[in-house]
């Protein structure tokens, strides 16, 4: 790797970290809360690619594995916190940070409303596909019960669906990223033609 992809994996790792100062909205039917934490999924996927994207991710896990409180609150730290109900989604954010990279980088031109598809359906459904049976299961409810709970998610994530697509759409367009935006892109293809 080289020291500007390391420096963009740490800055993503500590966008994760600065979007947990946010606190988070707990609600009284669940303890998985309402956090900002999401958009930085979106966001590394989206600007970094599908192997930064997803290593920053993994370096964000890292660090609150070891014990720092960067979850969204200054919640949790230690490996205590993968063994709660919101495991699921936390873990499903390296996965949904590759795939965002990985299906963006197949188009040839970016165009806002590619960004925005692929942010819905596969960003905050992948989310939602790993972490929705896992909170079942550390629940120990029925999947269709835990699917319930989460449907209350749904608005706040389209929010910041939309606002990560606008962001990554014209970040991807700037001078300072364009070139390494287009390297993301440039990668796969080449791997393909081999």
């Amino acid at each position: 790797m080289k020291i500007k992809e390391i420096t963009l994996v740490a800055v993503f790792a500590a966008v994760m970290g600065a979007m947990g100062l946010v606190p988070p909205i707990t609600l009284s039917f669940t303890p998985v809360p309402i956090t900002l934490q999401t958009l930085g999924v979106l966001l590394s996927g989206g600007i970094l690619g599908a192997r930064l994207g997803a290593m920053s991710q993994l370096v964000f896990l890292c660090m609150v594995a070891v014990g720092m409180p960067l979850l969204s609150g200054g919640r949790g730290g230690g490996l205590s916190v993968f063994a709660g109900p919101s495991v699921g989604y936390i873990l499903s954010w390296p996965i949904t940070a590759w795939c965002i990279g990985y299906l963006l980088s197949h188009f040839r031109t970016m165009k806002l409303q590619y960004v925005l598809w692929i942010n819905l359906t596969v960003g905050i459904l992948l989310i939602y596909l790993v972490g929705t049976p896992i909170q079942a299961y550390m629940m120990d409810i029925p999947v269709l019960k835990a699917v319930n709970l989460s449907l209350v998610f749904i608005p706040g994530d389209v929010i910041k669906a939309i606002f990560a697509s606008v962001l990554v759409y014209r970040l991807r367009k700037h001078p300072a990223l364009s070139h390494f935006a287009q390297k993301a892109n440039t990668g796969f293809q080449s791997k393909k033609a081999l």
